[in-house]
């Protein structure tokens, strides 16, 4: 627990690996290459935490890096357009994140999602996942120019959510988001429960915080001190 509350009026997630479990859709995807190309699919444990990686990360853990630059394009375009029409078929929450935005939404603190996954991926997963309308903020990987290690993302995020940089926590399991998130300002926590690899050094990211589980985030704010979107914007 944090002994140290802040006034946070804002709480911004990554995407795969902190707001949502996508890594078995994700695997599914991978799968489907390796069985159309004649090779063994890979159990879960092998794939998780090479997903924060992203598609083209996934492509190589399973064909290696020998392919060639054509077989290479060819299995991920099939990997995207497979994952694209079963993006929503066994994703899930992280256990506790729905209960973190129900708390936030009921005191009144904006959320939101900045993540590098492109937009065609992100917008039909938070709507089969039932969020897009309940986000104040969505910023994908191609929304912007600039993307995470970039602050630009998160500048953008919050000023959707009409707050500042230094009123926001971003969580994510990656030191790209720590990154991106301590050079906007923003209070930033290591999701630990994520897809985190096993050659990752997360303690060196320079976070401000490491949680275990998504309820761990409202041990950080301050309720009483946060500003409220809405009461900003009414004066």
């Amino acid at each position: 627990m944090n002994s140290s509350k802040l006034p946070i009026s804002c709480v911004l997630f990554d995407l795969d690996g902190t707001l949502l479990d996508t890594a078995p859709d994700l695997i599914n995807a991978l799968n489907h290459v390796l069985s159309l190309e004649g090779k063994s699919t890979l159990p879960y444990e092998t794939v998780r935490n090479t997903i924060s990686g992203g598609g083209v990360a996934l492509i190589l853990l399973g064909f290696g890096s020998q392919q060639n630059e054509l077989d290479l394009h060819r299995r991920y375009k099939i990997f995207l357009d497979y994952y694209a029409k079963n993006i929503c078929v066994d994703t899930t929450f992280f256990q506790g994140i729905e209960n973190v935005l129900d708390e936030l939404e009921q005191v009144g603190i904006a959320w939101g999602v900045v993540t590098n996954k492109a937009s065609d991926l992100t917008k039909p997963l938070m709507d089969a996942i039932g969020l897009s309308k309940r986000a104040s903020s969505v910023i994908s990987g191609d929304t912007l120019p600039q993307k995470k290690p970039s602050p630009e993302p998160m500048y953008l995020a919050a000023s959707e959510c009409g707050v500042l940089t230094t009123e926001c926590i971003y969580i994510g399991d990656a030191k790209r988001d720590i990154d991106a998130a301590n050079r906007a300002g923003m209070t930033s926590l290591i999701a630990s429960y994520g897809y985190i690899g096993s050659e990752d050094q997360p303690e060196t990211w320079q976070a401000n915080g490491i949680i275990q589980n998504p309820e761990e985030i409202l041990d950080w704010i301050d309720y009483e001190a946060a500003f409220k979107p809405s009461e900003r914007l009414c004066h």
